[in-house]
């Protein structure tokens, strides 16, 4: 009988960890590298990645809790170095430790309620001064006062700074500007009290950094795109590979996979984030941990929480959908910008982890990035849909599987009523006839969203460059190729002698299936689409299995 080995899902604290002997993947060389220095760092990571836990040992260290780090990289490196500084080992340290993890911050006291409970936990420790009264002056009494009643200098670790201003952007534009005045000037304490620290770490989703919240911490040095900090969160193939064997081997055997079945398929699902063009892919923890204690793949860190604001943003944005995954180009300034508004959201896609780089084009200086994995491509997109569609949230999941089942029913019929009950419940009132570009671009959104979610379960190609087909669809006995004529731009005919033309499905003749065209125009005055025709290829012979369909105002 196989020991069960206890995977730390969702567990944050470096200390529970250890002492309920969970399996740990020994980040220590990163912890011992920062702490060579006494520079105050900033990382960004997107949510459930394992900066929480980082956050955790570093206090473990910083606290002197030697017992926490036995058998760690970690552990031979400060007694060596002890030794030859001739200096005690494992020193403590006051650690002043913010967490704003919990806590809804959705009121205009809320921060400031949550910022006085954390200093009353430590001026019940260090004492008070009754002429502090603003948060800021209470936070630098603290720091002097623990560094004079103890000898020492201070550690101040701050996890996810940012939770108040991800709670409130998009939704209250004026208590978000309230939140990053106060944090803004509770942080600077920690430049004007260096003499006092010995170290600064904090840890947050989004970097509203050099413009706003940390425009006077100027000595803050952000390590979230060094290459030697590229893995410091996440797991690395080599990790995954390294450590986690027999729990790879059980979900091969639950799913009816191989080995090496299942690795591809995690690898799919949950890696490909990359921090740094040369550094490693990177990943997800939370998801891949699930998967493993679960055995099964699916969708996790997506259900985590729902990106609401910026689905908001890119559509008012009228941004092309379809460039999202690969397609995105930003230089360094572009990626670190600050704050995300309507216009420039991808900034903030990239640092919340719905974005990686994929490139990097060294003589331009730019990045390329996109989607790093199945499950954020498919998650985030399944968010999208109701926005350009008429279809509720709730019923997106299924909306999609239908279409995949007539799809491998060789149901052309249904899955072209399908569409055109989506298009037809596209709102179109804030466009004008002069917004006819962006009318079309919400139709072409509409018909690529369905695909690429079709994408879980059958093969899909989904184009928008000219000279290719809009889309194609390939089941166990069939290749679908679609092409879709807007506004005058053809009829269904037009769009089926294109693809011909062109000759889209020749690629796909050897493969010995049944090759079905389907040509579709939209009325842009029924606002829907129109009709549609298709012709049935066979593999050695073409014959006309031709079929039209004509929309006709109810």
């Amino acid at each position: 009988m196989n020991m069960i080995r206890k995977l730390p899902i969702g567990i944050q604290s470096f200390e529970k960890l250890r002492r309920d002997r969970c399996l740990y993947i020994d980040k220590t060389p990163f912890l011992w590298q920062l702490v060579q220095v006494s520079s105050p760092y900033f990382l960004s990571r997107p949510r459930r990645f394992g900066k929480s836990l980082f956050l955790s040992t570093l206090a473990a260290y910083f606290r002197g809790q030697k017992e926490l780090f036995k058998d760690l990289y970690l552990e031979k490196a400060e007694e060596k170095q002890a030794a030859q500084e001739n200096r005690t080992p494992w020193q403590t340290y006051p650690v002043l430790y913010f967490d704003f993890n919990t806590g809804l911050y959705d009121k205009e006291q809320a921060l400031a309620r949550q910022l006085n409970m954390l200093l009353n936990q430590f001026e019940e420790i260090y004492g008070t001064n009754k002429n502090e009264e603003e948060l800021s002056h209470r936070f630098a009494g603290i720091i002097k006062r623990a560094y004079q009643q103890t000898g020492k200098q201070v550690v101040i670790l701050v996890d996810e700074y940012d939770k108040p201003l991800l709670q409130t952007m998009g939704v209250n534009e004026e208590l978000n500007e309230h939140y990053r005045n106060t944090l803004k000037s509770f942080y600077s304490v920690i430049k004007t009290c260096d003499e006092y620290i010995r170290f600064t770490f904090l840890t947050g989703v989004t970097k509203f950094s050099k413009v706003s919240i940390f425009s006077d911490l100027n000595n803050l040095r952000d390590i979230s795109m060094e290459e030697d900090y590229a893995g410091i969160c996440g797991i690395t193939q080599e990790e995954l590979e390294t450590n986690f064997q027999p729990e790879i081997q059980s979900l091969a055997i639950r799913q009816n996979m191989d080995y090496a079945q299942a690795l591809a398929a995690l690898k799919q699902w949950y890696d490909g984030y990359l921090f740094h063009p040369a550094g490693k892919g990177m990943y997800n923890p939370f998801s891949v941990l699930s998967a493993l204690v679960k055995k099964e793949i699916k969708s996790y860190w997506f259900g985590t929480g729902t990106p609401t604001f910026l689905v908001n943003f890119l559509k008012e944005a009228h941004y092309y959908i379809p460039d999202l995954d690969g397609k995105v180009e930003l230089d360094e300034e572009g990626l670190q910008t600050y704050r995300a508004v309507a216009q420039d959201a991808l900034p903030i896609l990239f640092q919340a982890g719905y974005l990686t780089i994929k490139t990097y084009i060294q003589e331009a200086g730019m990045y390329r990035l996109g989607f790093p994995n199945n499950e954020v491509r498919y998650g985030f997109l399944k968010n999208l849909l109701p926005a350009y569609s008429g279809l509720p949230f709730v019923e997106t999941g299924k909306s999609v599987w239908k279409f995949v089942e007539d799809i491998r029913a060789g149901n052309v019929e249904g899955v072209m009523e399908r569409l055109k009950a989506i298009i037809s419940g596209i709102a179109y009132d804030s466009f004008t006839e002069e917004n006819l570009k962006l009318r079309e671009q919400n139709y072409q959104t509409a018909v690529y969203l369905v695909f690429t979610l079709m994408g879980q379960f059958v093969q899909t190609e989904v184009h928008s460059a000219k000279g290719r087909a809009d889309c194609v669809l390939k089941t166990v006995d069939a290749v679908y190729i679609f092409e879709f004529k807007l506004s005058g731009n053809g009829s269904a005919e037009d769009a089926l002698n294109q693809i011909k033309k062109n000759g889209y499905a020749e690629k796909y003749k050897a493969d010995g299936k049944k090759i079905v065209l389907i040509g579709s125009s939209f009325d842009e005055e029924l606002r829907t689409i129109n009709d549609w025709k298709t012709d049935v290829l066979e593999s050695r012979h073409c014959y006309s299995e031709k079929k039209d369909r004509k929309n006709t105002a109810d």
